[in-house]
């Protein structure tokens, strides 16, 4: 069974999360080339989990093609891992503080990997900087 890591992170407080699998990384993806909700008083104090959030990130923003692209990418490398028998895979999304940004890309990505690939991959979801989302 592949295993999916997916994590949000910071680049200012903890930068890209290492990979603990043995294989040396997987995907890191900047989401800092997206308008920061975080910039907006009324989101400053949610999360990327949060409504508000996501209606802002996916009606104000380019974050729906950013992901679409992403969905891309990574169905490329699910797809080989699965016909070769890789066991692991590690995806990173990371914004200024990690805590709107790459939280909903994070959800989304692991969303769209849970739709598609059900029993073939088991994933495991970690916002490095908001602990308080990491029991989903």
């Amino acid at each position: 069974m592949l295993h999916i890591d997916i994590h949000s992170f910071s680049y200012k407080k903890g930068g890209i999360p290492k990979d603990d699998s043995g294989n040396g990384g997987g995907f890191t993806f900047d989401c800092r080339g997206i308008l920061n909700p975080g910039r907006v008083e009324e989101y400053k104090i949610q999360t990327g989990n949060d409504i508000g959030v996501q209606e802002y990130l996916e009606t104000k923003t380019d974050m729906p093609k950013f992901l679409e692209l992403i969905k891309s990418m990574v169905s490329i490398n699910i797809d080989n891992y699965l016909g070769r028998g890789f066991e692991n895979l590690q995806i990173n999304f990371g914004c200024t503080g990690g805590q709107h940004r790459s939280v909903y890309s994070a959800i989304k990505i692991a969303h769209f990997i849970e739709e598609k690939y059900g029993e073939k991959v088991e994933i495991s979801l970690h916002h490095d900087e908001q602990h308080q989302l990491n029991n989903r």
